[in-house]
């Protein structure tokens, strides 16, 4: 409520007094070598205290869907969720698992890295309980994922999912994608 906050930022000569974290970061993110830096801020949620006769509700998870990570984007990403007419992202009607889990190792850790990778957009996850991707792969158009699957490359050569690619269980850099049971392509 944006009265009631000025009326307290006012009452407080315009400082909050939240509490300070302190996170210790590289000056670049993307290069571990640059200079080290302090990131400073302060949890919002622990603004609740200062405004009298606040209270807090409890938020289904069916009401939100929280991105913090690359692998929470690419879920939100996929069919697994719907967009609604008035713009809600909500866990698609269609998908009769719950939630899918997807785990992306360092490969994939910033938006543009997962962008070069996914550069068709996100793989169906409509089917998929769990995708784990260990390992440097980029995605062709309209890959599905059924099932829990993990890919695993421990290689430092990219291995690319070809296009119209169907994933289940386990696939690795030790066998050829095109020839692997556990994938199957639309010609």
């Amino acid at each position: 409520h944006l009265p009631t906050l000025k009326q307290v930022l006012e009452s407080r000569n315009y400082q909050l007094g939240l509490p300070l974290i302190r996170n210790a970061k590289t000056a670049d993110p993307r290069d571990p070598s640059s200079p080290p830096v302090y990131q400073l801020e302060t949890a919002m949620g622990s603004a609740i205290a200062i405004f009298e006769g606040a209270q807090a509700i409890r938020v289904p998870r069916s009401r939100f869907a929280p991105v913090k990570t690359t692998s929470d984007l690419l879920a939100i990403r996929s069919d697994a969720y719907s967009l609604t007419p008035d713009s809600r992202i909500v866990p698609n009607p269609c998908r009769q698992l719950g939630q899918v889990v997807v785990e992306l190792d360092s490969h994939y850790k910033f938006v543009t890295h997962l962008d070069e990778r996914f550069p068709q957009g996100a793989p169906s996850l409509l089917h998929c309980s769990r995708l784990h991707i260990k390992g440097d792969f980029r995605f062709g158009r309209f890959v599905v994922c059924q099932g829990d699957v993990r890919l695993v490359n421990e290689t430092p050569t990219q291995i690319t999912i070809p296009d119209k690619a169907l994933l289940e269980g386990t696939i690795n850099q030790q066998f050829s994608i095109w020839k692997s049971p556990s994938v199957e392509t639309d010609g």
